[in-house]
C-alpha cells in the first residue's frame, strides 16, 4: 500500500543527502547545479511528481524490469539514527538503458532484519525489496527539482555534463516509522 502524506510532514533537505558523498564547499559542483520547482515538463512529471516507488514508476514506463547498480555505499550512526547511505544506478534489464540516478540514506534500526539483510546485499532496487516483504510504507514526495547536471552525475546518467534533468526528493515511511530518505534523477 502506498499512501501520501502532506508535504509538511516530510523534510528531507538535498544538501544532507549530497553531503555523504560530494563536497559541500564546492556547492556540490561535481554533482550539479540544482533548483527547487513547481513543475517539471512531461515526460519526467509522470515520472517524478507522485508518491509512488521509483522502481514501479520506471519499470512501467520503460516497459522492462530494472536492476540496481550500487556506485558507492557507507554506513555511520548519529544521534538520530545508524544510516546506510547508497549512490546508485537503475539500468533496464534487456536494454541496460541508465534510466534513474538516487541517493538512498536509510535509517537500518527501522527495518526489519531481514529487510536490512536483502538492502546490504546490493542486489536488488530498494523499492522491489519492500514490496516483496509487504513492508507497509509511505512514499511521501517532498520536492522537485531542476538541476544541470555536473561531470559526476552526467557521467552517471550517461548525459551532457550542463544537460537538464529533473528529480525529487522523498520520504519513505516503513511501517509508519520514517525510514528512508531519496534523491532520485530521472535520465533523459
Amino acid at each position: 500500500m502506498v499512501v501520501g502524506l502532506s508535504k509538511d510532514d516530510a523534510d528531507v533537505k538535498i544538501e544532507t543527502l549530497l553531503a555523504e558523498f560530494y563536497e559541500p564547499e564546492t556547492g556540490f559542483s561535481q554533482w550539479g547545479r540544482c533548483n527547487s520547482t513547481l513543475r517539471v515538463p512531461s515526460p519526467y512529471d509522470e515520472l517524478i511528481n507522485h508518491h509512488s516507488h521509483m522502481t514501479v514508476t520506471v519499470e512501467s514506463h520503460y516497459g522492462e524490469k530494472v536492476d540496481v547498480v550500487v556506485h558507492r555505499h557507507h554506513r555511520h550512526a548519529d544521534d538520530h539514527g545508524d544510516w546506510y547511505v547508497r549512490e546508485i544506478t537503475l539500468k533496464t534489464q534487456v536494454t541496460g538503458k541508465v534510466v534513474q540516478y538516487g541517493i538512498v540514506r536509510l535509517n537500518v534500526a527501522a527495518l526489519d532484519p531481514k529487510v536490512w539483510e536483502r538492502i546490504e546485499a546490493r542486489q536488488t532496487p530498494l523499492g522491489r525489496v519492500l514490496i516483496e516483504h509487504n513492508v507497509l510504507r509511505e512514499v511521501q514526495l517532498c520536492e522537485l527539482w531542476e538541476i544541470q547536471a555536473g561531470p559526476a552525475l552526467a557521467g552517471l546518467l550517461n548525459a551532457k555534463e550542463g544537460e537538464t534533468v529533473y528529480g525529487r526528493t522523498a520520504l519513505i515511511y516503513c511501517d509508519g516509522e520514517p525510514a528512508i530518505e531519496l534523491l532520485e534523477v530521472v535520465a533523459k
